[in-house]
């Protein structure tokens, strides 16, 4: 089964104005199966592939000379030296097309910008949206949608949560990271995640984490690092604007899917998030992912953060447009209180003409423009 996403609009309204599209993103995300829709014409292949691999390492040249005119390159992390030669081939003839995947934001970007800068059109594609799935989730309680999370596999195969993401945690979260980490203590490492994700929505400390766990601070920066880069967690940075005011100086973590958040917390059921104490973090956490992937899929980079004063006023996101800004409060709730909008009003009160838009985002009716339920970002 393939399901529509929304992205799909945005890569094929640049796409006759650049010879290279670059699609990055989770593993698992459906970046392949994406583009594969998109350009059914187009050559396919998988540098995941040890045997596809071997051929472009000996000699690039040949090996993208052969794969035609119109090619769509699988993982290019793996062989990110391609891109110098996908370079030079698009600088010689303009008639060639590429669409580069790729799982690894570090690696691919780092290679991108020094190779592709100017000529290669980016997007990110993250797991589905709750529009894209809005008729799989009909009926169902908020805290069943982030227990099952977001991946394709779940919707369009029926993989059950707890077997997609023990597989997925088993071969992209331990094989891929702490090889790149180059980790010994894997009990260690395991820990660590299971520990950020008891602490999604909070403000992440790195040097508590580092007593937790038992290693170095500068240690504990690595794994964040890498973890970030491979679009398993993100953080918000806190929101300033030359206020006067004594602001938090420290970002909030998140996951990129509540379903391996859920998953690296220990839970088997749904009615478990209540006993967490973290429903509300989690719900956060989605509506924050919402916004985000509403931004990705518009072909744009989103530029979210949150405000929190020392004295504990706070909004949950701050949507930043540079002119203007959005504020956004989160609540895990059905009902509507109208002290939601509080911290939101006196965010107003600061920045005054600044403010565009402020919208309460929670569990019950859409009341347009500035109630929203969750499901309608």
């Amino acid at each position: 089964m393939f399901i529509q996403r929304k992205i799909s609009e945005s890569i094929l309204k640049v796409q006759p104005f650049y010879q290279i599209i670059v699609v990055t993103g989770p593993r698992q995300s459906g970046k392949s199966t994406l583009c594969r829709h998109l350009f059914p014409e187009y050559s396919y292949l998988n540098l995941e592939d040890l045997s596809i691999r071997a051929r472009a390492t000996r000699d690039p040249r040949a090996f993208l000379k052969e794969a035609g005119k119109q090619v769509i390159l699988d993982e290019v992390q793996n062989l990110p030296d391609l891109l110098s030669y996908i370079q030079v081939m698009v600088d010689e003839d303009a008639s060639l097309r590429y669409v580069i995947t790729g799982s690894s934001n570090f690696a691919l970007m780092e290679s991108i910008s020094q190779s592709l800068a100017g000529r290669a059109a980016l997007f990110t594609l993250l797991p589905l949206s709750m529009t894209e799935i809005e008729n799989f989730i009909v009926g169902q309680s908020i805290d069943k949608i982030m227990f099952n999370g977001f991946y394709p596999s779940i919707f369009a195969k029926h993989t059950p949560p707890e077997i997609f993401y023990s597989n997925y945690n088993l071969t992209y979260v331990e094989r891929d990271v702490r090889q790149l980490l180059e980790i010994r203590n894997l009990d260690r490492f395991a820990h660590f995640m299971s520990l950020c994700a008891l602490r999604v929505g909070s403000e992440l400390n790195m040097s508590d984490l580092a007593k937790s766990v038992g290693v170095s601070t500068p240690t504990i920066a690595e794994w964040i690092s890498i973890l970030k880069a491979s679009y398993i967690v993100f953080t918000l940075s806190p929101f300033y604007a030359n206020l006067q005011k004594r602001l938090t100086k420290r970002p909030k973590l998140y996951f990129y899917d509540t379903g391996l958040a859920t998953y690296l917390m220990g839970l088997s059921d749904p009615s478990q998030i209540k006993l967490t104490g973290l429903t509300g973090a989690l719900f956060e956490n989605a509506a924050i992912l919402e916004l985000i992937k509403r931004a990705f899929n518009s072909g744009k980079a989103p530029r979210l953060m949150f405000y929190r004063e020392n004295t504990g006023k706070e909004v949950d996101v701050v949507d930043d447009h540079g002119i203007f800004v959005d504020l956004y409060e989160i609540k895990a709730s059905s009902t509507f209180k109208q002290e939601y909008t509080k911290n939101m009003e006196y965010v107003k009160s600061l920045l005054g003409d600044r403010i565009r838009e402020s919208i309460v985002i929670y569990d019950g009716e859409s009341q347009p423009p500035s109630i929203l339920n969750i499901r309608d970002i």
